[in-house]
């Protein structure tokens, strides 16, 4: 091979490889069984407001606090999906879109925040009044609880506790959500 054929393939391996390491990477597993969703969706009693009280810390929501999700109907039946949360003081938001993959139950969606590539987005469970929600995936590493208010009393939040411990959860992985 000619020297200037190597440097090249060498060049690009490179910047292959820098560019990898820049794709956000899924954490540990914190339940390697998680469960299928316990109750249907009534979709227009889960959009709206929510805020994030607990949550296993993902690379692409690191150190982020006063996190909120909002939810609204597409034209089209979709779902939008508005992710907001502050940083080193410093608002970022993410605008997606999610659709619903199994009509029976309604608890399995599939949400994007980039283009065509989806991912699992289950309600795991929730409160009758729609006052909270318990989210995961498959996998077992990412997981967020939800409530309609900012500061929940810490009841809800020590019965939230249980539940995500309850459902097989690991709670030394949780990071609690500041609102």
């Amino acid at each position: 091979m000619k020297k200037s054929t190597i440097a090249i393939a060498l060049a690009g391996t490179t910047m292959l490889l820098g560019a990898c390491a820049l794709i956000p990477r899924p954490g540990p597993v914190g339940n390697s069984a998680v469960p299928q969703p316990s109750k249907a969706v009534e979709v227009e009693r889960y959009l709206g407001r929510w805020y994030e009280q607990y949550r296993y810390e993902a690379s692409f929501q690191k150190d982020m606090d006063d996190v909120t999700a909002d939810y609204s109907l597409n034209d089209d039946g979709t779902l939008k999906v508005v992710n907001r949360g502050r940083r080193n003081n410093k608002w970022k938001e993410s605008t997606g879109k999610a659709k619903i993959v199994d009509a029976a139950m309604r608890a399995k969606l599939k949400v994007s925040f980039f283009g065509p590539l989806y991912g699992n987005y289950w309600v795991l469970d929730h409160g009758e009044n729609y006052d909270w929600s318990i989210v995961g995936e498959p996998s077992g590493r990412y997981l967020w609880v939800l409530t309609r208010e900012a500061r929940p009393d810490a009841d809800l939040l020590a019965r939230l506790e249980a539940r995500v411990k309850t459902l097989g959860y690991d709670w030394s992985m949780i990071r609690r959500t500041k609102q």
